[in-house]
C-alpha cells in the first residue's frame, strides 16, 4: 500500500489535540494485542472475517474535512491557473481518487500514466485557456500527491502554461517554497493545511480552525492563506481523511453502512476496535466514536494507522471496526 506519511506528518508537527488522530489514531502506548477498555455497554457485534472491506459513512462529521484543494503562490494565482487546477478538483470524487491510487498501487502504473488515462476520460484538456509562462507544480513524496500534481500539470499545459512537476520535501519545506514563489501550485488537503498555517501563524496552542464542515474549514483556510501570500482554489469532493471500515461480510450481517448505524446496532461488549496505539486517547478515534456517536467497545486491538495490520485484523476476524484512510486503494471497486 502507498504511504500517507507525508500528508500526515504535518499534523503531527502541528500538535493540536483535534488533529492528533491524523498521525496516529488509536491504543495504549507500549501495549500489543487486544486490551479491554474501562467500560462497555450493550451486546455489540463480534468481528466477521472477510476479504473485502467497506468504509462506514461518517454521517455526523467526526473527522476534519480533508478535501483535496489547490494552494498557489498568490502572485502567480491568475484566473487561468486557478481555473485549470479547479477543473481537476471538480473532475474528482473520493471513489475516483481511490481508483487512481489503485492504478498506481495495485496495477503498477506510474503516476504520469494513471493521470494521463484519467485526464483523457475526464476531458481535462478541453475548455481551458488564458495561461502563459512557466509554472512549477509541487508534489509530496507519496503517489497520491504525485498523481494529483500530474493532473494539475495536464490541465495547466492545456490552458497554455508550460508546467513541470517537482517532488518536494515535507510541508514545512514546500509551503515556504510556495510563499517564495519557487513552487507555483500544490495539491493539498483542506483541514491539514488549515491547521498547519494556523499553528505557523498563531502558535502551537492555537485554537483549531478546521472541522468536519468543509465550507467553514475552507473559509478559515482562505484567511490564513492570504496572510501567508497564498491563494487556494475550490475544494474537491475527493477526500483523503481518517475513516473507519468493516468487512463487507460484517456490514451485510449487521446491516450497517454508517457509523450511526454501527452505534445503534453494534455498540457494546462484543465489538472490537482496531487501530494504532494512540486511539483510545484521541478525539478523532475511540474518544470521538464515544463522544460523537456513543459507541462502546468491549476491547481494543492494537494495530497501525490505516495500514496492513489494521486491515488484517479486520479481514481475519480479530476486529469489528478499524481505522483506515478514505482514499485507500483497498476500497477500489474490483
Amino acid at each position: 500500500m502507498y504511504s500517507h506519511t507525508r500528508k500526515l506528518s504535518a499534523l503531527a508537527l502541528a500538535g493540536v489535540a483535534a488533529a492528533a488522530f491524523t498521525l496516529a489514531a488509536c491504543g495504549d502506548a507500549g501495549s500489543s494485542g487486544t486490551t479491554a477498555p474501562q467500560s462497555a455497554s450493550g451486546a455489540g457485534c463480534a468481528p466477521v472475517a472477510g476479504t473485502a472491506l467497506v468504509m462506514l459513512a461518517d454521517d455526523k462529521h467526526l473527522q476534519n474535512a480533508d478535501n483535496v484543494i489547490a494552494v498557489a503562490n498568490a502572485k502567480a494565482a491568475t484566473p487561468a491557473l486557478i481555473a485549470a487546477v479547479d477543473k481537476v478538483g471538480a473532475a474528482l470524487d473520493t471513489p475516483k481518487l481511490v481508483a487512481l491510487n489503485r492504478a498506481v498501487d495495485v496495477d503498477r502504473k506510474t503516476a504520469q500514466v494513471a493521470a494521463a488515462d484519467f485526464a483523457t476520460t475526464a476531458g481535462l484538456a478541453s475548455g481551458l485557456s488564458g495561461g502563459s509562462g512557466k509554472v512549477v507544480v509541487g508534489a509530496a513524496n507519496f503517489p497520491e500527491s504525485q498523481i494529483l500534481a500530474e493532473l494539475y500539470k495536464i490541465a495547466l499545459n492545456a490552458a497554455g502554461f508550460t508546467a513541470t512537476v517537482q517532488v518536494a520535501g515535507n510541508r514545512e519545506l514546500y509551503e515556504a517554497a510556495l510563499e517564495r514563489g519557487e513552487l507555483t501550485v500544490f495539491p493539498e488537503y483542506a483541514a491539514t493545511l488549515t491547521e498547519f498555517l494556523n499553528q505557523k501563524q498563531n502558535g502551537k496552542e492555537a485554537q483549531p480552525k478546521a472541522s468536519g464542515d468543509v465550507t467553514a474549514t475552507v473559509t478559515a483556510l482562505k484567511g490564513l492563506a492570504e496572510k501567508a501570500g497564498l491563494a487556494v482554489g475550490t475544494p474537491s469532493a475527493a477526500t483523503d481523511q481518517n475513516a473507519f471500515a468493516v468487512t463487507k461480510a460484517f456490514a451485510d450481517a449487521n446491516g450497517v453502512k454508517t457509523l450511526s448505524e454501527f452505534a445503534t446496532k453494534c455498540s457494546g461488549k462484543a465489538s472490537v476496535l482496531a487501530g494504532p496505539a494512540e486511539c483510545p486517547a484521541r478525539p478523532f478515534c475511540q474518544q470521538g466514536l464515544k463522544t460523537v456517536y456513543g459507541i462502546d467497545f468491549g476491547s481494543f486491538f492494537q494495530a497501525d494507522a490505516g495500514g496492513p495490520q489494521t486491515k488484517t485484523a479486520l479481514t481475519t476476524g480479530k476486529a469489528s471496526l478499524g481505522t483506515v484512510f478514505s482514499s485507500d486503494s483497498a476500497f477500489a471497486a474490483s
